[in-house]
């Protein structure tokens, strides 16, 4: 064959680009797994439109009517779901004609990163103890404590500003490690499964925080309710923009916690044999590497993190006091999270940014359009599932099957 004919059939830089970008890669497989939910997410609101569904009974004599009203339902919710999460343009041109002030601008942002702070600890937790071989369900009850043992310091202790931050930080940590501590030591020393252990403690967490918040000394003698006293301002994370916004130093908390366990993973010792043993504990024993100690460390850690995320939930800008329902549900969406971030810390930092804004535009959503919030569950589950399934991904796209035995693989480690 001659120079030219190769020439001919070699692919351009372009055609290159197109092969990979249509390919079954982690990006790709995970913008289309996003499209797919949306798209479902637009199906359901039309058909739990009662309107919608008015007009699709006279659909072969007026299918323009159909058209028109279920682009009106589903444009209008996205686009509200898009300026509670990012930006309002609204808002943006009423600052620039000076009509407006700065802080409606910077609000869905706002938002989106005051839901997105405890989602990432929570979610590290889970995919640090991926990576280490065990399934973590206990980052809810490990994030209770620590929202408990955090909001007890936070007014309890008398303590100037600063100091009294890192204490209630601190004491979060330490009772995410202690609820950790407890289902990785019982793994490491009787074998006894980490799965059944954290779910039993999310449940005597819950419990225990329904107990604790109506006792003497930590019940608020000015109300009637189920609620703590409030945690002293000295003990909050400083808000970011101001007092009218919430976004609060959490995030930036949850950014240094997600290049830390990136460091720890991929830079040390202890990475490396927490990798080892979630990848084959014979081999990692048989090594040399300690399967017991490395276990209970792993869930040490990751309980920490979890308990970071419940201080989140109580000394940021969502509670300042305990009620029964303060630490909502990040320690589950904390698995979705893991797993939308193929446990991975920068991946999972990123998942829990997309959850976060879902979260954000979904109340603006309701608010405006009338979409129940629980559409936004749905979503986030819809996401979660092609992303679990990319083979299914692939066949409804056609993608090419280059790199799907390689996704399928990467999602199937620390299980």
């Amino acid at each position: 064959m001659s120079d030219n004919a190769q020439e001919e059939k070699r692919p351009t830089l372009g055609q290159l680009f197109l092969q990979n970008l249509w390919a079954a890669n982690t990006v790709t497989v995970t913008v289309l797994a996003v499209v797919l939910a949306l798209v479902i997410g637009a199906i359901l609101m039309i058909v739990s439109d009662p309107e919608v569904l008015t007009t699709y009974g006279y659909i072969t004599s007026r299918p323009s009517d159909a058209l028109n009203s279920s682009w009106t339902v589903v444009s209008e919710a996205y686009a509200n779901l898009f300026k509670g999460a990012i930006v309002n343009p609204e808002a943006v041109s009423a600052w620039i004609s000076g009509d407006g002030a700065w802080q409606p601008v910077f609000a869905p942002i706002s938002e989106t990163l005051t839901y997105t702070a405890p989602l990432v600890f929570t979610g590290l937790s889970v995919a640090l103890a991926f990576r280490g071989g065990l399934f973590n369900i206990g980052a809810q009850g490990q994030a209770t404590v620590g929202v408990i043992l955090t909001a007890l310091a936070g007014f309890l202790l008398p303590l100037p500003p600063v100091i009294h931050l890192i204490v209630a930080l601190l004491a979060g940590a330490v009772g995410g490690a202690i609820w950790g501590f407890i289902p990785g030591f019982l793994k490491a020393r009787t074998g006894a499964h980490e799965v059944i252990n954290t779910i039993m403690l999310n449940y005597v967490a819950l419990y225990f925080l329904s107990w604790i918040i109506i006792q003497g000394g930590v019940h608020n003698p000015e109300r009637t309710d189920a609620i703590s006293k409030p945690v002293d301002s000295s003990a909050q994370l400083p808000r970011l923009l101001g007092d009218d916004l919430r976004v609060h130093a959490g995030i930036l908390l949850a950014v240094a916690a997600t290049w830390a366990v990136a460091w720890l993973l991929d830079r040390s010792t202890f990475g490396f044999e927490l990798r080892a043993v979630g990848a084959n504990p014979d081999a990692a024993r048989t090594a040399g590497i300690s399967v017991t100690a490395t276990y209970t460390m792993v869930m040490v850690i990751s309980g920490a993190l979890a308990g970071l995320g419940g201080a989140n939930m109580v000394i940021g800008s969502t509670a300042n006091a305990l009620t029964p329902a303060v630490v909502a549900q990040i320690g589950f969406d904390g698995i979705l999270v893991a797993l939308l971030g193929r446990v991975k810390p920068w991946g999972v930092a990123l998942a829990a940014l997309l959850f976060g804004a879902l979260r954000a535009g979904g109340n603006t959503m309701q608010s405006f359009s009338g979409i129940s919030l629980e559409l936004v569950t749905v979503l986030q589950a819809l996401i979660v599932i092609f992303i679990a399934a990319p083979a299914l991904v692939k066949a409804i796209f056609r993608l090419r099957a280059a790199r799907a035995a390689r996704l399928s693989t990467s999602m199937a480690k620390g299980w």
